[in-house]
């Protein structure tokens, strides 16, 4: 009986931009599969994604979905890109014309497309029903059953609920959000036996009530891993941005005992990207988070540890032991470090900014915060490849979006492709030679003071939402005086180190420091936190992986 209810609650969701096809589609998926499934279907991408996030909120399952590639504002492979982080389990179907096969190939890499139809694909019983057949049966033998999801109760303006959402979100944890306000979040705060004075309140799929909980606490009660398995590894990767997690999933994979240790979610600042469309082996673009999830899981499936949500906060040398150390006195070593701490965005130093951070000043995409600025206006500060992405997704739902750029113009510090999409945005302007005086607002961002360069002058503006992506300042500042780097703080390494011809102080090998090596050797830099990268997520990874290769040629040396 239970089995039976389950199958009456699955959906097999269908959508095309022709009336005429979606009812035929669902014609089709009816004769066959109505008495064991639900049939929904929709005629636009954006009416079946809210058709999927009520499905979701509902706690229905979904097991397949077809989506026809040309439809217009969305096509089936945007479409199911979005869908895929909705219901990542849902086998993908791309309905296509023998035209559109290409399409249809390039799809298998951005959106792990488990089939294409070519249209017509009459009859049904040969053509049609034989494919879904074999989908079905794969998604029954996968775990499909929902996960339990986290909730999560908050003030919409608190800066600490919305560092849980972002946290959650970039943790790949299911959760559902409550406003303190309103009777289900009110009701959830009395269960817990808490008034609301302290929040955000998260509770855990199995009930568990945490009160305004650190990262650490939080990490291990929704289940990552915080605690390393063992004392001793070949490697330790420190930071889960692309870099490390390139050498996490090439050192795992060559048989090196690695942990990589995380002090937020893994990703960095490209896991909070809504689109990359530069990186190689993606032609339609793969969003951060994305990209971010199959990597982790890669690296998961070579046997690398991938400890979240804890700090670093020393790194000692004892003998041929490199030791890590935590925030909480406890401490981990191995063979070799890989250093992939990254970057982080500058602070505004602007009046009222801090006061009002995670209040409608964000650093970084806080991709959590978009769909609150449907139709409002957005002003985003930045004018590298990261503002250029943010401006292009928020500008799918927001009123306008506004750049604020310090310099003459994006051209010094953003890709061609991305200045051309943002000039073909209509809703999407560039304020050169502007910066922000200062914020204001009591308890949310309610308006900005911007001052043009040149000129002096100032202008007072509306703002609810602001979005920061300045400077890039290295995470490095634990390392003190054991690791060498430049006045700015990025890592030195190999022919950094010996520019003079004479290797660094301290150095007593025979031989200089390897590309990626620190004057520390057998620990290595490799990404953005390196002096002089390119701060590129292709180069991010192939400097992981290279860095894994010096570890093995200074493991075999040592």
């Amino acid at each position: 009986m239970a089995q039976a209810a389950d199958a009456a609650r699955t959906v097999i969701l269908t959508v095309d931009d022709d009336p005429g096809v979606s009812r035929a589609v669902a014609r089709d998926l009816r004769r066959r599969y109505g008495a064991s499934h639900r049939i929904v279907r929709a005629e636009s991408g954006e009416s079946a994604l809210e058709a999927l996030r009520e499905l979701k909120l509902r706690g229905d399952l979904v097991a397949v979905i077809l989506a026809d590639y040309r439809m217009p504002q969305m096509n089936g492979i945007e479409f199911l890109e979005q869908a895929l982080d909705v219901y990542p389990g849902a086998r993908r179907v791309l309905l296509t014309a023998y035209a559109d096969t290409n399409a249809a190939i390039d799809a298998i890499n951005v959106v792990d497309l488990d089939h294409y139809l070519l249209k017509p694909w009459d009859p049904p019983e040969e053509k049609l029903y034989p494919v879904l057949d074999d989908l079905l049966e794969a998604w029954r033998r996968s775990d499909y059953r929902p996960v339990p999801s986290t909730k999560v109760v908050g003030h919409r303006w608190s800066a600490r609920s919305s560092d849980v959402r972002e946290f959650l979100a970039r943790n790949q944890v299911p959760y559902r959000w409550y406003s303190a306000d309103e009777p289900e979040g009110q009701r959830l705060l009395a269960a817990a036996g808490q008034d609301g004075q302290r929040l955000p309140l998260v509770v855990t799929p199995d009930g568990t009530p945490l009160v305004a909980p650190e990262a650490p606490e939080l990490a291990a009660q929704v289940g990552l891993a915080t605690t390393p398995t063992a004392d001793f590894y070949d490697l330790v990767v420190i930071g889960g941005g692309p870099a490390g997690l390139g050498a996490a999933v090439y050192g795992a994979s060559e048989g090196l005992r690695t942990v990589l240790v995380e002090r937020s979610a893994t990703g960095g600042q490209a896991g909070q990207s809504s689109r990359i469309e530069n990186y190689l082996g993606f032609p339609d673009g793969v969003s951060g988070a994305q990209l971010t999830d199959r990597a982790r899981r890669q690296a998961g499936k070579f046997g690398a540890e991938i400890l979240t949500a804890r700090e670093v906060t020393a790194l000692e040398v004892s003998g041929a032991a490199r030791i890590v150390r935590f925030s909480d006195g406890s401490a981990v070593a191995a063979h070799s470090v890989i250093l992939a701490t990254g970057v982080s965005y500058r602070q505004l130093a602007a009046p009222g900014c801090e006061d009002l951070t995670g209040c409608g000043v964000f650093y970084g995409s806080a991709l959590t915060e978009a769909p609150s600025c449907q139709g409002q206006d957005v002003y985003i500060v930045g004018g590298a490849n990261s503002a250029g992405q943010a401006a292009m997704y928020l500008s799918r739902g927001a009123k306008s979006v506004t750049l604020l750029v310090r310099g003459v113009s994006l051209s010094a510090s953003m890709s061609h492709y991305l200045i051309q999409q943002i000039e073909e945005a209509p809703n999407i302007s560039v304020r050169t030679g502007t910066v922000v005086e200062s914020a204001h607002g009591s308890d949310h961002l309610e308006q900005l003071t911007l001052r043009d360069v040149e000129s002096g002058r100032t202008e007072l503006v509306d703002a609810q939402w602001m979005f920061v992506f300045i400077g890039a300042a290295p995470l490095t500042d634990w390392l003190g005086e054991t690791v060498l780097r430049d006045e700015r703080g990025f890592i030195l390494a190999g022919p950094d180190l010996t520019s003079d011809g004479r290797p660094p102080a301290g150095w007593e090998l025979d031989r200089p420091p390897y590309h990626l090596e620190t004057n520390i050797p057998g620990v290595f830099v490799a990404g953005d936190a390196r002096a002089e990268s390119a701060k590129r997520v292709a180069s991010a990874v192939g400097e992981g992986a290279m860095a894994v290769m010096l570890v093995h040629r200074y493991l075999e040396q040592s």
